[in-house]
């Protein structure tokens, strides 16, 4: 957020936000998720939200927008709009700790710092860990899991698929 101080009125729309869910990731928040780049409390009484998407084609983003405006219309928000904006991209990075921490309960690995996806151009092998065993001894099946935004992994141990939150 743009301010380090909030408004008792922003502070109610943060915790509004905390309700809304990813409809890809149902165990993650709009918040969790770091795609909430600001929240603006017009004069004329609008709220206005900014939000960049996880990619520029992701699906549930127009879900996403939907949500967020029946959250604060229910709480008694009328005038609500949305804003996507493009820059900065978003990045993996924007993904809270407890959002990494519900990923991995669900069982998809959150993705790992310092590990780009470089896999389709120089065929290296990344150690993705796995979340139901913690076992390092992974491989890919395929680039593209359940999501386009998750890649689809098998742990050679513990022998359960799992999907793996690409890096952006």
């Amino acid at each position: 957020m743009a301010d380090s101080a909030l408004s008792p009125s922003k502070s109610e729309l943060l915790e509004i936000l905390e309700t809304v869910t990813d409809p890809e990731i149902p165990v993650l928040t709009v918040m969790d998720l770091g795609v909430i780049r600001d929240i603006k409390l017009l004069e004329n009484g609008t709220v206005k939200v900014i939000i960049t998407p996880t990619y520029s084609g992701c699906p549930a983003m127009n879900m996403i927008e939907v949500n967020i405006k029946a959250a604060l219309h229910e709480a008694g928000y009328q005038l609500v709009d949305v804003e996507t904006v493009l820059s900065p991209p978003w990045t993996t990075d924007w993904i809270s700790e407890k959002g990494r921490q519900k990923l991995k309960a669900y069982g998809i690995a959150p993705p790992q710092e310092g590990v780009v996806d470089k896999n389709a151009l120089f065929a290296e092998e990344k150690n993705i860990i796995c979340p139901h065993c913690e076992s390092t001894n992974t491989e890919m099946i395929s680039q593209f899991g359940s999501t386009a935004c998750k890649s689809l992994y098998r742990c050679k141990d513990c022998l359960e698929p799992f999907d793996y939150f690409k890096c952006h």
